[in-house]
């Protein structure tokens, strides 16, 4: 399979593509903002399989057509797309600037809605987008001080799964959501310093591998929950 994983260098992003990466069939390339954590990753995949491309999401529009120049000297389609890049700043509303406010939602939300936008045209029938969201994001959970923005953008890319699901209906391409619970990760731990989440990095990742690659034959425009504690 042809696969793109964007925020594939750390945390639950890099599980999946090394867990991926396993299967001599697929072929990935993974996006990330840092240049030698794409090497190290790229040069410990034994099977040869792991293609790169640096791009920040805050920024991804300037960066749109290199990148799809980069998936099309690799891959003529592209059968799963995994979203997983986030950041998480805790920080109380009133105490957020605009400037990180943006930052923030563009990261979250508008990036991964941009790389949306550029690769469907390259998905056919059977391929499925997956968006990983946030507890924090998902209706009707508890809320907590400090993750405003954070969960505001996890809603969003939430509310534009459910959307796109039914516009790309017709062309046979899948869109589901995650929404995660708390995952021992780096992102969580510099956030949180001290609270221990109940599952791994690689655990969740597993799960995220499983769902990108079969659950598109039982769902399609689903947010679903993945958590066993919230947060």
């Amino acid at each position: 399979m042809n696969i793109i994983v964007n925020g594939g260098t750390r945390g639950i992003g890099k599980e999946i593509v090394m867990l991926l990466a396993k299967d001599k069939k697929n072929r990935i390339l993974v996006m990330g903002r840092t240049a030698s954590s794409l090497t190290r990753l790229s040069s410990g995949a034994k099977n040869r399989n792991l293609s790169t491309f640096m791009t920040d999401l805050a920024v991804f529009d300037k960066n749109q057509q290199a990148f799809l120049k980069a998936v099309t000297s690799v891959m003529k389609n592209v059968d799963i797309l995994i979203n997983t890049a986030g950041s998480l700043v805790v920080k109380e509303f009133m105490k957020f600037s605009n400037d990180k406010a943006r930052e923030m939602m563009e990261t979250n939300f508008f990036g991964p809605a941009s790389v949306i936008r550029a690769v469907q045209p390259l998905m056919k029938k059977g391929s499925h987008i997956v968006n990983i969201s946030s507890m924090g994001g998902f209706q009707g959970s508890s809320k907590y001080k400090g993750l405003s923005y954070y969960s505001a953008s996890k809603a969003a890319i939430s509310s534009l799964s459910e959307c796109l699901a039914g516009e790309f209906r017709d062309s046979g391409v899948a869109v589901n959501c995650l929404a995660l619970g708390s995952v021992q990760t780096e992102m969580f731990e510099e956030a949180f310093p001290g609270h221990k989440a109940e599952v791994s990095a690689k655990e969740m990742a597993q799960f995220i591998v499983d769902f990108a690659l079969k659950g598109n034959k039982f769902f399609n425009g689903k947010v679903l929950p993945v958590a066993v504690s919230n947060p």
